[in-house]
């Protein structure tokens, strides 16, 4: 399993919508997604204009081909992409220990 770590900064003022959006577009563009296993979303305290969305896929594949290169993507960032004030830092993760 992949993870897809992906910071972002939304412009102030804009957390509600922001947050409505990117659920709404995990939910409806991003889960459909094949090798798609689940998501997190998370809000900075510190920092409450920053989010680090968690995003875990079968293959590296499936998110740098089968989703960036699909319709899908242009659809999901036609949904959060307007939040954004600066362009998002995205890395992806390989497991390499767990706890039980």
């Amino acid at each position: 399993m992949i993870l897809e770590l992906a910071d972002f900064s939304i412009q102030p003022g804009q957390n509600a919508a922001f947050e409505e959006a990117i659920q709404r577009g995990l939910q409806t563009v991003i889960a459909q997604a094949k090798g798609f296993e689940g998501f997190k979303v998370n809000r900075c305290i510190e920092n409450p204009q920053r989010y680090i969305l968690q995003i875990f896929w079968t293959t590296l594949e499936d998110h740098t081909v089968g989703f960036r290169g699909s319709p899908a993507f242009t659809e999901w960032r036609a949904i959060v992409g307007p939040f954004f004030a600066s362009p998002p830092v995205v890395e992806h993760f390989e497991l390499v220990a767990k706890s039980a």
